[in-house]
């Protein structure tokens, strides 16, 4: 959550909205947003004024969703192996029209849109081992812009659709698939970093296949699509294990549409050789920051914290949380939350009714039974409780609010079967101020990428990652090790540490 206090939710959410009611943004391996109409240009087809300029009016609202635009030396080893990679396409004058951007996001996520705009967050890169695997993402989202994919997409459906993995859960589970459950929908993925718009099978496929082609072109090793496909199948098996979770179900920030079933279609396509150049990349994502970023607060296991509103919270047991630039999910099977804000005129029970409102839009008026007033560790707080009877059965729809300031507050909106709404009832309790001393001390995590020594093991090394858990299997998935992998000397490794 990175929002600046109570400006950035007025004056960029209302934009992200409207952009999302006139195109389907698309946020996934591949992702691209479906942004205008009109006449779809053939497959190579030079990029056009019209969709050069429809990129450039998305773009900082993307940019604003992903935790901004990333500068300084990581990011431009990013854009320059993304406009190599573009060339490849034989869009015109592709190094110049391509625009690439590494995004301050601690989700993994890779996405295009048209016009030339390719996006990779730098959780993403991070997982990367070499530059062919980085090559291979950027040259994927390439090839969606070059075959028009997001306009052919919304061609064919009509119709924006807006659904992150969890939130079709959500919707398909808890409120059936009603108006009332896509508002919803769209209420919660605010802000959350998980809009997306799935591809077809086939645009994915073939996505794979131009990055693959593009690979080959430049010299690159065409396995590093399969490789990088991998490992993220890897990284979300690891997630879903850590956090209890069901792996079949991608992660919410996990909106890549299915890596795993595309690893081997994507080794398949992949014919000879190449280079990899690993220890240029290492030597290029060192001090990359890894996880969250404390600006935007932080995961530590079952609390959030956030140091520059200077609060925290716990969530329950059995949930998982994603963190988002503008929200905080909190996930489970019996449920799922937001943590965000909204505008604050000093009325806390005003807040409150203004957030049904909005949840509600325009398909359906939700009003809670009653608003209570507490208070919880010394906070101001405000509560309700709203049932929708959905295509799932009867929901219940929560608000709880906390007034941090004269002109701050933050919200919970939680979602969970009738009656079930207690099963986040020691979450809204747990809601806390933080000190300055306890803000000062949260320091964020990095790649730290080291030479093996002679004496070095992968659980030496394992030991040095900055995790109270799941040590090893960190380090063996960060570096794409298998569990029987070894380390050589003289090799180079990341290993995530906490540095300033």
């Amino acid at each position: 959550m990175s929002f600046t206090k109570t400006k950035l939710p007025e004056r960029i959410a209302p934009k992200l909205m409207a952009l999302a009611s006139s195109a389907a943004l698309a946020l996934s391996l591949g992702g691209c947003a479906a942004v205008g109409g009109g006449n779809i240009p053939s497959a190579n087809t030079p990029i056009s004024q019209s969709e050069a300029q429809q990129g450039a009016e998305a773009d900082p609202q993307l940019l604003a969703e992903f935790g901004g635009r990333m500068t300084g030396r990581h990011a431009d080893y990013v854009e320059q192996v993304g406009k190599n990679i573009a060339v490849q396409s034989g869009l015109g004058n592709a190094r110049e029209d391509f625009q690439v951007r590494l995004v301050n996001s601690s989700v993994n996520n890779a996405f295009a849109i048209p016009g030339g705009y390719i996006y990779t967050t730098r959780q993403l890169v991070a997982l990367m081992n070499n530059e062919a695997e980085l090559a291979a993402v950027l040259g994927h989202e390439v090839g969606h812009v070059a075959a028009r994919h997001s306009q052919r997409r919304q061609a064919a459906t009509q119709r924006n659709t807006l659904a992150g993995a969890g939130l079709a859960i959500l919707s398909g589970v808890l409120l059936g698939d009603t108006g009332l459950g896509d508002t919803l929908s769209r209420g919660f993925l605010q802000g959350s970093q998980l809009l997306t718009l799935s591809f077809s099978r086939n645009q994915e496929l073939e996505a794979d296949r131009l990055g693959v082609q593009y690979l080959n072109s430049a010299g690159y090793d065409p396995r590093a699509m399969g490789m990088v496909l991998a490992n993220l199948a890897a990284q979300n098996a690891l997630d879903a294990q850590i956090q209890g979770r069901d792996a079949t179900i991608p992660q919410w920030a996990s909106t890549h549409p299915d890596p795993a079933s595309r690893v081997q279609n994507a080794l398949q396509m992949a014919q000879g050789t190449g280079i990899l150049n690993r220890d240029t990349f290492l030597t290029n994502i060192d001090g990359l920051v890894y996880g969250d970023d404390p600006a935007q607060g932080v995961i530590e296991g079952q609390q959030f914290l956030h140091p520059d509103f200077r609060l925290k919270f716990t969530a329950p047991n059995g949930f998982y949380m994603v963190n988002g630039t503008r929200a905080v999910s909190i996930n489970g099977q019996s449920g799922q939350a937001q943590l965000t804000t909204g505008q604050y005129n000093g009325n806390i029970e005003a807040y409150v009714r203004q957030v049904f409102a909005t949840l509600g839009g325009q398909q359906q008026q939700i009003t809670p039974q009653s608003i209570q007033r507490t208070t919880i560790n010394g906070i101001p707080a405000a509560y309700g409780t709203a049932r929708v009877n959905a295509q799932g059965g009867a929901t219940d729809l929560t608000v709880f609010a906390y007034e941090f300031g004269n002109n701050q507050a933050f919200h919970f909106q939680a979602v969970a079967p009738a009656g079930r709404t207690n099963v986040f009832g020691p979450m809204f309790n747990s809601m806390q101020r933080i000190s300055q001393a306890e803000a000062n001390a949260i320091v964020p995590r990095r790649l730290d990428i080291v030479t093996v020594g002679a004496g070095d093991t992968v659980r030496t090394l394992a030991n040095r990652m900055a995790y109270p858990n799941a040590q090893e299997a960190r380090f063996r998935v960060l570096n794409g090790f298998s569990s029987t992998d070894t380390v050589q000397a003289g090799q180079k490794v990341k290993i995530v540490v906490r540095s300033r």
